[in-house]
């Protein structure tokens, strides 16, 4: 895919987010997150499922960006448990493929199925793995093993928002043989929030020196913390 047209996808699926209030600025008083770190910014994916027409343009651009960057034939879309599954349906019917989704441990009764859905069949069947974001990628090894283990090949992932401020996220991706393909990150989020004044010049200044060190923000900031607490 051409990178001007990336760019300009990742900008405007970036405004959606703004625009539909599904990311968060705020400096003086940090989200802490479940993992401990502090952070001025958060991202809701699962609040994008309630705008129609959003969504919609969303997924659109979504599906260039797979039929830009991927040349091998998808097979299978697979949703990981729970807010990836919404985004495979919506990409799964504009790609007319079949759905999976994947738990994130076996159900305790029935089949006791980890995949639901099935591979009609089909041997070492082709499967794309749909998230709603990436922060380091860590938790994406639970369902890529799921798949694996059931006999499929799967060699690339899509996420509508990554973090793409860790260093982890290609590390862990490059050990699991995955090419992550994303819609938007923090970086186009900013840049749409300084050119359009989403936001004060301090929250802005605040925001990207988390975005340059994430680590060390949270540790400087840990004292400012509000009440909110959310799982990333």
């Amino acid at each position: 895919m051409d990178q001007n047209r990336k760019t300009e996808i990742g900008e405007i699926a970036a405004k959606i987010l703004l625009d539909t209030k599904s990311v968060l600025f705020n400096a003086k008083e940090p989200f802490v997150l479940t993992s401990g770190r502090v952070s001025p910014v958060y991202i809701d994916c699962r609040r994008l499922i309630s705008f129609v027409e959003e969504r919609s343009d969303l997924m659109d651009m979504a599906v260039e960006i797979l039929l830009g960057e991927i040349s091998e034939e998808i097979e299978f879309v697979a949703g990981g448990e729970t807010a990836g599954i919404p985004y495979s349906a919506f990409i799964a019917e504009r790609l007319h493929k079949p759905m999976l989704y994947i738990r994130k441990k076996p159900k305790g009764f029935g089949r006791m199925a980890q995949i639901e859905g099935t591979f009609l069949d089909q041997k070492k069947p082709k499967v794309l793995l749909i998230e709603d974001l990436q922060t380091d990628g860590g938790s994406k090894k639970v369902f890529i093993d799921a798949l694996r283990d059931a006999g499929a090949e799967i060699k690339h992932a899509f996420v509508v928002f990554h973090y793409g401020i860790f260093e982890k996220s290609q590390q862990n991706m490059d050990e699991m043989g995955i090419t992550l393909h994303e819609l938007t990150n923090w970086w186009h989020v900013l840049k749409v929030a300084k050119t359009q004044n989403y936001f004060d010049t301090d929250t802005l200044d605040a925001v990207e020196s988390f975005l340059k060190a994430p680590d060390i923000w949270s540790k400087m900031n840990e004292g400012k913390s509000g009440s909110s607490s959310f799982a990333i």
